[in-house]
């Protein structure tokens, strides 16, 4: 899958394969802090991502993977980390969508009802952003400085305290 050892893309911008799966992110004009785009199943769909994370941050003098698309991204709402993920998130999926309907328009007979079946079904999930892993470190971190809530429940039937006085020792 990937050409070197760093893992990066030979064609494309901003992506790189790790653990199986390809990653994206884009640095912050005039800033040393990167913004994670997500992590997608294709390097086409990780390009996608940092295309419209790239035409957010730079305009239109941002160097982009996929030129012809240009027009067709929906550039986010503001550039906000969390806006800039949402819109490279979509642009992604849009991407995964538009492949498949390609994969069915090849297709003939029963191949084409299945794919097209696909189509109907899947829908990309952006794993990280669903589990909030761009924060996670900083969650944790908070949750170090606050002590953990105190569990108080009723006793169950199997607790000591309803056991008649019989302990697992006494025999």
């Amino acid at each position: 899958m990937a050409s070197s050892s760093s893992g990066k893309h030979p064609m494309y911008r901003g992506i790189r394969y790790r653990s199986g799966k390809w990653v994206s992110e884009i640095r912050e004009p005039r800033k040393t802090t990167r913004i994670w785009l997500g992590t997608y199943p294709t390097p086409e769909m990780a390009a996608a991502a940092y295309d419209v994370a790239a035409l957010a941050l730079k305009g239109g003098e941002a160097v982009v993977n996929f030129p012809a698309s240009v027009a067709s991204y929906s550039l986010p709402a503001s550039i906000s980390s969390a806006d800039i993920r949402k819109a490279a998130a979509e642009a992604a999926a849009s991407l995964k969508k538009e492949e498949i309907r390609t994969e069915i328009d090849k297709g003939t007979g029963d191949d084409h009802e299945a794919k097209n079946e696909e189509m109907r079904k899947e829908e990309y999930v952006d794993e990280d952003a669903l589990l909030n892993l761009p924060d996670l470190l900083v969650d944790m971190a908070h949750g170090m400085l606050v002590s953990p809530p105190r569990i108080s429940s009723a006793p169950s039937d199997d607790s000591p305290e309803n056991s008649d006085g019989e302990s697992l020792w006494s025999y």
